[in-house]
């Protein structure tokens, strides 16, 4: 069963704030609720009402398939539209999705920053088993 579109930014943000070194605000306009590790974006919630999104980094392939298999998952917007791909709601979007999206986007970021900019595990929160 899937979840609705508050749901979603719901729960990608609590997954977001669980991840090393995480960090949020809203840089570019108020409607966006970007998070970024070391500097660099790996989630933007849509805070607008008339679309209410999250969008994520991906692998190209990774996204084109997602986008094939799920009518509400979109290339990305704002964003790269290649490497980023944009989530809304959908009786098959769940949770467990929906978290897996926002840890593969976290360390697709994180493997672009050098080791030494990188948060430890034991620095900040740390994502819950």
């Amino acid at each position: 069963m899937g979840i609705t579109a508050e749901q979603i930014q719901q729960t990608a943000r609590d997954a977001a704030r669980n991840l090393p070194g995480a960090d949020h605000g809203r840089p570019f306009v108020d409607k966006l609720d970007v998070y970024k590790v070391a500097g660099k974006v790996f989630l933007i919630v849509t805070d607008d009402p008339d679309e209410r999104i999250i969008t994520v980094k991906v692998e190209p392939d990774h996204g084109r398939s997602l986008r094939r298999r799920y009518s509400s998952i979109t290339p990305g917007r704002y964003l790269d539209k290649t490497h980023w791909t944009s989530v809304g709601a959908h009786e098959e979007i769940t949770a467990h999705l929906v978290r897996d999206l926002v840890d593969h986007s976290y360390e697709l970021v994180l493997d672009s920053v050098p080791r030494a900019r990188r948060p430890r595990a034991d620095s900040g929160s740390r994502r819950k088993q």
